[in-house]
């Protein structure tokens, strides 16, 4: 099934029975196709059952304007696929994956607007400092009078998911090289809030570990040094890929997977 083009967002319709639907939302810098740039791993997952809506955005200072906007676009989307499916509106569980700067969307949306959420599994939760987040940002001199930050900061931010953040079941994932995680930081305000529905799993790979291609390479009747590279290459992808998207599934549907 290919991707199709529905208001403003991207949507992934499996062929199998449909289980849910999952709001997608990337990376600061690699969001604006999430089709393309997260085409692997969510494939693989649609594919066991599960509606992908991957909305697309440009990152902006103001984080809380991006959240309402592909908000509104999802639900939009959601209309619309109900009106041309025949999955009913209230029967199917919604959740949000994140990836990056994408948990703080979801996030954001979790605390300030009410939607019905089965859940949020949030990958490699990123919430620092401007400074920190733009490239070279914290080696430009600014003019402290036209200092900017991210609109919540992530001071703000912080408080927001400990004060109002309403979805109780959360998946939590961090990768062992990904040096600019903030899981760690994020897992005890969760865990505080919802300590018997919040879970951390920490996986092989690295920050950009979900944006992994599959790589096709088929060897010609001379096994040749080039082969071996691309044999190489399509094996460690796989050897991230299939972890993350095992975890996922399971969490989504356990009763399903170990059956």
């Amino acid at each position: 099934m290919a991707w199709q083009e529905i208001s403003g967002g991207w949507v992934y319709l499996p062929q199998t029975k449909v289980l849910g639907i999952i709001h997608f939302l990337g990376g600061a810098f690699v969001a604006t196709a999430p089709q393309i740039s997260y085409r692997t791993l969510l494939e693989k997952v649609g594919q066991e059952g599960y509606v992908i809506v991957a909305i697309p955005f440009l990152n902006t200072f103001n984080h809380l304007t991006i959240a309402r906007d592909v908000l509104n676009r999802f639900e939009t989307i959601l209309d619309r696929l109900y009106a041309r499916n025949s999955f009913g509106r209230s029967s199917l569980p919604i959740y949000g994956i994140g990836h990056s700067m994408g948990c703080k969307l979801h996030l954001i949306i979790g605390s300030l607007f009410e939607v019905k959420r089965a859940g949020n599994i949030l990958i490699s939760f990123n919430n620092y400092p401007a400074k920190k987040a733009i490239p070279f940002g914290d080696k430009i001199q600014i003019n402290p009078a036209f200092d900017v930050e991210f609109s919540p900061s992530p001071e703000e931010t912080n408080q927001l998911i400990g004060d109002e953040y309403l979805v109780s079941r959360n998946l939590l994932i961090r990768f062992h090289n990904d040096t600019i995680d903030q899981t760690i930081n994020l897992n005890p305000v969760l865990q505080e809030k919802y300590p018997r529905t919040t879970a951390l799993k920490a996986l092989p790979g690295n920050h950009l570990t979900p944006l992994g291609q599959e790589v096709s390479w088929k060897a010609g009747e001379v096994f040749t040094p080039l082969d071996a590279v691309g044999q190489f290459l399509k094996k460690g992808l796989s050897n991230e890929i299939s972890p993350l998207k095992k975890e996922i599934l399971m969490w989504l549907n356990p009763i399903a997977f170990l059956s």
